[in-house]
């Protein structure tokens, strides 16, 4: 693949030229019901985050920071109140609506990369293309991938498993796979905590390089508080409410 290939339009999410509402959370709460008991977890977010942000969401143990995380993913859904993703409302979709949405929408990077052990580094690539993008022939699927390893730098690492990679070099491989499928979201729970310093300054050098370069909407999900330092904004949780950070932008 030449260099024209690789930094073509077709592979690259481009910022938006002005602030575009990408997620928009108005009211949102969630309570959990345990037995006669009701535990409410968040108490009423209101949130904002345009097109081409690089966001941290922080907050101490107990403060909703996983939950709103869980609810950014559409893993789950608020009790009540608006979620509005890339213009859709997903707050009241069911779990099939909401595994759609997260195939298409947000690619997700873990603390734990989460990648298969006996497949090479395209392969695992390659992986959610076989899902969300069947009308894709091999040539392009196999460009695709390849295009998103060169932009993590591993071009020469394509065809390594992962016992055969670094802790970051498999990070790397992680936000290959999370931005295959072009989402307008990258949400990274986490994705220093199972590297040492060095190695998780490249990988938020990266995620900056990402967010800058390409206009690659980002959030990280963190509790440290160096790693979300790295971000344009920090949004801070407290008590199921946002204390600071937030932001309704005028777009």
């Amino acid at each position: 693949m030449t260099a024209t290939q690789i930094n073509s339009p077709s592979l690259r999410v481009r910022p938006a030229a002005k602030l575009d509402g990408l997620i928009r959370l108005s009211d949102v709460h969630k309570t959990y019901f345990l037995g006669e008991m009701d535990v409410p977890v968040l108490k009423g977010v209101t949130l904002a985050i345009d097109k081409g942000e690089m966001v941290s969401l922080t907050g101490a143990s107990g403060s909703g920071k996983s939950t709103l995380m869980n609810i950014l993913g559409c893993l789950d859904r608020p009790t009540s109140g608006s979620y509005l993703l890339d213009g859709q409302e997903v707050g009241d979709l069911d779990g099939d609506g909401r595994a759609m949405v997260r195939n298409k929408k947000i690619g997700f990077v873990f603390q734990s990369f989460n990648l298969l052990a006996r497949t090479s580094a395209l392969d695992n690539v390659l992986m959610p293309l076989s899902y969300t993008a069947k009308h894709l022939g091999d040539r392009e699927a196999m460009g695709r991938a390849e295009a998103v390893l060169k932009l993590v730098g591993l071009a020469d690492r394509m065809d390594h498993h992962p016992s055969q990679l670094s802790g970051g070099q498999q990070q790397r491989v992680a936000i290959a796979r999370a931005l295959v499928n072009k989402p307008p979201v990258l949400l990274a729970d986490e994705p220093t905590g199972n590297l040492d310093s060095r190695t998780s300054e490249e990988i938020l050098a990266m995620f900056q390089r990402l967010n800058e370069e390409e206009g690659i909407t980002i959030i990280i999900v963190t509790h440290d508080r160096n790693v979300a330092q790295h971000t344009k904004r920090q949004i801070l949780m407290r008590d199921g409410l946002i204390e600071s950070g937030n932001y309704m932008s005028a777009s």
